[in-house]
């Protein structure tokens, strides 16, 4: 596993990761935590590649359960074992890896637990809710020697590795600024709407596991949850970890020196959502500056896309997304400044390239895959300072080896990770 700053978080594709892979002769068997919505894309994916199974999955929602059964009944031709308690699962001998598609307050626990299992693990991103997680993490990844992918497929993506070794090439010329950003028209208010009495087959207690006890309320439950503190981080670390890592990518940067943050619920004030539906966030490092900004509800974003990044240099600005990339040259005294080039689409197999590199990775005991530990604990870091700039209304600085903001106590308490009792921080 890569230590080093550059090394670990700006490699390239482990080779295997594209073309084609026909895999060794095991099988390599797999049990998912968490099945209903990325959990299960995930397992689809795993099922695609040749000598797989998918052995066993673990859900709090017995609902979720019967589905998902079924569904991956019809695409391997037999069903799965099914858990409640993700700790049974971990016991089964018979499974080589375990994909975790939880919601993100429950991404550390079994992380730690399945690689002290002795299992390899692909685990959705954002690697975790806190920061004082997040080490945990990356230090039992180290620990433990297991291979580790994390759910940021965009690091799978031919396009996008094309579109940052240009950016590497230095033809736009000095960069002073990076955009990134995701408007998202599709995600609309989440309407107020009462507790309720907790659904049958649904054993609630379990999902809110280390998360403050609240009563039931279905605005918090399945997909929703990522616009709750308790649970995720909102728009910044769903859609940020994929965006702003790669503006990172392009920029051979880790960690900012400062960041700050404005934004609120502007779009939809009174709706049951807590995280901000409208944000900047604007991070500072040597000699230039990395914006972020969301939106909810509208698609207006930077270049007539909807998400991206926008590296904006001398000489022209290049603008990627999950369609492609494209060159927009600066107009220099009526002579563009270097020569456009036309969008480069993208062949929307990220999520595919990103299970085939994981395995690949397995098969040739490779620790470090396309979005190694390292690429997902910094990402997921660098989005938690976001939020937290949000939170505290200022400007804070980041020590990076010291993992704290610099004589700043009331800042570094939202570092920390708080588990409800019995749950505890896992030993490492």
């Amino acid at each position: 596993m890569a230590v080093a700053a550059g090394t670990g978080l700006l490699s390239g594709f482990h080779k295997p990761a594209f073309g084609s892979w026909n895999g060794a002769n095991d099988k390599i068997t797999a049990g998912v935590i968490g099945i209903n919505g990325m959990g299960f894309a995930d397992v689809q994916a795993f099922l695609k590649q040749p000598n797989t199974e998918c052995a066993a999955i673990c859900d709090v929602d017995e609902n979720v359960l019967a589905k998902r059964s079924a569904d991956i009944e019809k695409i391997q031709g037999k069903k799965p074992a099914v858990y409640k308690d993700f700790r049974k699962l971990l016991e089964n001998k018979d499974i080589d890896i375990i994909i975790i598609g939880t919601p993100d307050h429950w991404h550390c626990l079994p992380f730690v637990y399945a690689l002290q299992a002795g299992k390899d693990v692909y685990c959705e991103k954002p690697l975790s809710n806190t920061v004082e997680e997040i080490e945990l993490m990356q230090k039992a990844t180290k620990k433990y020697g297991k291979v580790v992918q994390i759910g940021q497929w965009q690091r799978s993506d031919q396009h996008w590795q094309d579109a940052m070794a240009f950016v590497h090439s230095g033809k736009l010329g000095m960069i002073r600024t990076v955009r990134a950003w995701s408007y998202q028209g599709w995600m609309k208010s989440v309407p107020q709407i009462a507790d309720e009495p907790v659904p049958a087959g649904v054993d609630y207690d379990f999902w809110l596991g280390p998360a403050p006890e609240k009563p039931f309320n279905r605005n918090r439950f399945h997909f929703n949850f990522r616009w709750f503190w308790d649970y995720a981080g909102g728009m910044m670390t769903d859609w940020g970890v994929h965006i702003l890592d790669y503006a990172l990518y392009g920029m051979n940067v880790s960690q900012p020196k400062s960041v700050m943050a404005m934004g609120g619920k502007y779009a939809y004030p009174g709706d049951a959502c807590e995280t901000p539906d409208t944000l900047q966030a604007l991070f500072e490092f040597n000699g230039f500056t990395l914006l972020w900004d969301h939106g909810i509800g509208i698609d207006g974003g930077y270049y007539g896309r909807s998400h991206g990044v926008g590296f904006v240099g001398n000489n022209g600005t290049l603008v990627v997304d999950r369609e492609g990339w494209e060159v927009i040259p600066e107009p220099g005294d009526g002579n563009a400044k270097m020569e456009r080039i036309p969008l480069k689409k993208g062949s929307g197999k990220g999520l595919d390239n990103h299970m085939m590199n994981f395995l690949s990775c397995i098969r040739d005991k490779n620790l470090s895959p396309n979005a190694n530990i390292d690429i997902g604990a910094n990402i997921a870091r660098v989005a938690n300072l976001g939020n937290i700039a949000f939170k505290t209304g200022r400007r804070l600085y980041w020590d990076a080896a010291a993992v704290k903001f610099v004589n700043d106590p009331e800042a570094d308490e939202h570092l920390k990770a708080r588990y409800r009792k019995p749950w505890e921080l896992p030993k490492i």
